[in-house]
């Protein structure tokens, strides 16, 4: 495997097999509640970089019986998995803290992270920058970092809090499908030279930024053809996808990334706001004028200034926004993360403050944003590691036609006999006579969920088929 570097390697046997960090808090660096259902602690993942975590046990547990993990993987990147992924999606408790019919908990256990460093309640010491992770493959490292912690005993109890022999899936959403990726990569290394006891038992890819090039190439004819734009907006979409292409050649990411917010910008203004993550849906207002506010319009005379930087904070913030603009709790989501969340917790140190959108994590992996990852989807396939991936027929950012795309550039050797099969219907309650909520196609380690009347976010939008997918992904004795 060439993800990662003899030095990465060996960063990852110093903390590996290191004492896990203890923080200069009252309490141990792991809390958790009195029936161990959930624990939640940080693991320092490098020097100055502490990653936060938070384990839920299901309920459903079978006796005796192998009972999978998913780790769940946000994107952004910069968004928070701890409270987007938990309450927005899949988690026991919904954005109101009420319980979740559609939970993943009744398939699996579930590890949620605030993943890279400087996201959510994870955090870099004295806010150093040069901390942050600045390429998937740093991020990745400290992930593996992190669970070669959870795979060890904890301290005291002598128990281990994530079993060797349990599958551990990586499940992950938008740009965190590019971390899922390269993090499973770094995983089975570390399992490999006997850093890791865990059993990686697949990979789920929703809605994934896995090749920006496909995804950006998509957007003119999808809006297009679903009365977004008119020709002349088309032909402006493309010109400046085509404008991405080459610089993506050239390997000029910086650059390509720029335009790629350039893009995002010209789609928004032919297609009056069309929501990159539903597009039968117009950008939220309220979303547009909080990132407007945050980035300081307050003065006439910096009125062109001002618009530019809340075009580019609009860009970073947009998935983030999108999530959190569902909530309707007086103070939004930040307030139930500060207040209430962070009360839970206990231990989440005084300067550490939970945002909805780290720019700081955005800025650091400008380098990589851009950057494909089919290789790495490639070399996971032909290591024989179940790949699973799905997406919401409404979204627009990773639309279904740039993710198809993508697949079609795999040199997998089965790729040709997985095109050629039939996609199977799949139901959810109610069967037939409620119509038709997905479809599957599946050859040897390799799945496609084509999940319907769902945009990026697909547990929000259509929960039932998305739980269905997660019980047949898993194996779950649960189902």
């Amino acid at each position: 495997m060439g993800l990662m570097s003899s030095v990465a390697l060996l960063l990852l046997l110093l903390y590996c097999t290191a004492t896990v960090f203890v923080l200069q808090i009252p309490s141990a660096a792991a809390a958790g509640t009195a029936d161990g259902s959930e624990e939640w602690g940080y693991v320092q993942v490098r020097p100055k970089a502490h990653m936060f975590w938070w384990l839920y046990r299901s309920p459903q547990r079978v006796k005796n019986r192998p009972w999978p993990t998913v780790l769940w993987l946000q994107g952004g990147p910069g968004a928070s998995g701890v409270g987007y992924g938990n309450f927005m999606e899949i988690g026991p408790l919904d954005s109101e803290l009420k319980p979740r019919a559609s939970t993943w908990l009744s398939k699996a256990d579930l590890l949620f992270v605030d993943n890279p460093v400087g996201t959510g309640f994870s955090y870099v010491d004295g806010n150093d920058r040069t901390a942050l992770a600045s390429t998937d493959a740093e991020a990745a490292t400290d992930l593996t970092t992190l669970l070669c912690h959870l795979y060890r005993s904890s301290s005291g109890g002598g128990k281990t809090r994530l079993q060797a022999g349990s599958p551990l899936y990586i499940v992950a959403e938008s740009y965190g499908g590019k971390f899922a990726v390269t993090t499973a990569l770094a995983a089975l290394k570390a399992i490999h030279a006997g850093l890791l006891a865990a059993n990686l038992a697949g990979v789920a890819l929703g809605n994934s930024w896995i090749s920006p090039e496909d995804s950006v190439l998509s957007w003119g004819p999808l809006l297009y053809q679903v009365s977004r734009v008119d020709e002349n907006g088309l032909t402006r979409c493309d010109r400046q996808a085509q404008q991405i292409t080459t610089l993506l050649k050239a390997k000029q990411f910086v650059e390509a990334e720029r335009t790629w917010q350039d893009l995002e910008s010209t789609v928004a203004g032919e297609s009056n706001s069309v929501n990159f993550y539903n597009f039968l849906k117009d950008e939220s207002l309220a979303a547009s004028a909080a990132a407007d506010l945050e980035l300081g319009i307050m003065e006439l005379k910096q009125r062109q200034r001002s618009l530019a930087l809340a075009s580019l904070g609009q860009s970073r913030r947009r998935y983030s926004s999108y999530l959190s603009s569902m909530v309707t709790k007086e103070g939004g989501f930040e307030g139930i993360m500060n207040t209430l969340i962070r009360d839970k917790l206990k231990i989440i140190p005084k300067n550490v403050t939970w945002r909805e959108q780290s720019d700081d994590v955005f800025e650091a992996l400008a380098g990589d944003f851009m950057k494909p990852r089919i290789n790495e989807v490639d070399e996971l396939l032909n290591l024989g590691v179940n790949v699973t991936i799905y997406s919401g027929q409404l979204d627009l950012i990773c639309a279904t036609k740039g993710t198809l795309d993508w697949v079609q550039k795999l040199k997998w050797d089965g790729l040709k006999n997985f095109t050629s099969k039939p996609r199977l219907p799949l139901y959810c309650n109610g069967g037939e006579a409620v119509g038709t909520q997905a479809f599957l196609k599946s050859y040897k380690n390799l799945k496609f969920y084509w999940i319907l009347e769902a945009g990026h976010m697909v547990p929000i939008d259509n929960p039932c088929p998305a739980l269905k997918m997660i019980g047949d992904i898993t194996q779950s004795p649960a189902q």
